[in-house]
């Protein structure tokens, strides 16, 4: 009985350690930056505001992205046509 538990104590270890590994790198693909938070709560709109209430900071800062995206395509265009003059 001793010996099944010597050797069982080990692998169950180690199976939840590689578990907790592989946790462990999708939760490092999907946590926020700090820089980004301190943007956001910096320059959100009231929309934006709304989503983080309502549906957390991930979906928050998705629309803050689109949202500065866009403002830079929306630059980007009404710069070419002055520089083609």
């Amino acid at each position: 009985m001793t010996v099944w538990f010597v050797v069982a104590v080990p692998l169950v270890v180690l199976v939840f350690a590689l578990f907790m590994e592989r946790v462990e790198s999708r939760l490092r693909n999907v946590t926020v930056k700090e820089e980004d938070v301190e943007e956001f709560l910096e320059k959100a709109h009231p929309n934006e505001v709304g989503a983080l209430y309502g549906q957390g900071i991930g979906r928050a800062l998705e629309l803050f992205r689109l949202r500065r995206v866009s403002g830079k395509a929306n630059k980007l265009r009404t710069r070419r046509p002055e520089s083609a003059q």
